[in-house]
């Protein structure tokens, strides 16, 4: 049986780019009599809200989009918000510390910071790690950590090309080193992106990863995560990017995105996802659609694999 999931986090409201991702993995798995799992990625304690996470399902059941499995209405594989899964998360780093895959690091907060930090590919992180603590005795780190707690960091395979083929973006080569070595949990105990959507998926059996171009970049370090952890690695899907314009990213800079915003003042279902339909390449004009009236004419290579360029819709 195949597998998909949408995974929002909620730290704010859904928007247009992330309903179109929703839609089109929504349609992915529906047209292959798959299961669809909804999952809410609220790791990150310290930006998620217990209302955005509400509101992003009614945002997505507005949409005309179900689930087979979710946080409110369970499933075999619950829990389905992270902030009730460390336990997993835990135990995900207990093998790899067995396994030889991590090492302590006494950089400062500054320098891993984002490693927790809601999903924007790994260009949000900034200069890769360059490896300072990795090769410290466990002399020199017994007297760094009367000091300072240190974060752990997952030590890249020397050597180790990752290649993979994405379901959309094609084949992919990532150099050895690339990115460098990454925080699988910080020093203040928070898991990691990396660690908790790999830990995630496998527990939910996912099969198909389908999310946003700007998460690529991310997909050798979770790809290397499977192998150490002894897990199937699923397929990869990378859906482009809607950019505004000014050929950046869709923003709040370029008018109302808020999936609500469209709901309160009137605009029908239909007519936004025939415009997201639209958007993405599955139909040929913007006509107002229900998401269920997609399912039998989806297909993948019709998506766009270069960034979608928009204005946000006047409906």
């Amino acid at each position: 049986m195949r597998r998909g999931r949408f995974a929002p986090t909620p730290s704010g409201k859904m928007h247009l780019g992330n309903a179109r991702t929703a839609l089109i993995s929504w349609l992915h798995m529906r047209s292959l009599n798959g299961e669809f799992i909804l999952r809410m990625e609220d790791i990150d304690t310290e930006r998620s809200r217990e209302k955005w996470a509400e509101l992003a399902l009614l945002d997505l059941r507005w949409l005309g989009l179900d689930w087979d499995e979710g946080p409110d209405v369970g499933g075999p594989c619950a829990p389905y918000t992270q902030s009730e899964r460390l336990e997993r998360y835990e135990a995900g780093l207990l093998k790899l510390e067995a396994a030889g895959a991590l090492y302590p690091c006494f950089c400062s907060r500054a320098d891993i910071l984002s490693a927790a930090s809601a999903p924007h590919g790994l260009t949000s992180e900034g200069p890769a790690y360059a490896g300072t603590c990795r090769h410290l005795t466990a002399a020199q780190r017994a007297e760094k950590a009367l000091h300072k707690d240190p974060s752990l960091r997952f030590a890249l395979p020397e050597g180790r090309e990752v290649r993979f083929e994405d379901g959309i973006a094609g084949t992919r080569s990532f150099a050895p080193g690339s990115g460098g070595d990454f925080v699988v949990r910080r020093a203040d105990g928070l898991h990691s992106y990396q660690l908790s959507v790999v830990m995630d998926d496998a527990d939910m059996k996912i099969t198909d990863v389908l999310r946003g171009y700007d998460l690529l970049d991310s997909t050798p370090r979770q790809i290397l995560l499977y192998e150490a952890l002894g897990l199937e690695t699923p397929n990869f899907l990378h859906v482009p990017l809607l950019n505004g314009s000014d050929g950046k990213r869709l923003a709040k800079r370029h008018g109302g995105i808020a999936i609500s915003s469209f709901r309160e003042r009137g605009t029908s279902p239909e007519q936004l996802v025939g415009w997201l339909a639209h958007a993405s390449g599955l139909i040929d004009r913007p006509e107002a659609v229900a998401a269920a009236e997609l399912v039998s004419s989806f297909d993948l290579s019709l998506i766009p694999r270069e960034p979608v360029v928009v204005d946000v819709p006047d409906l």
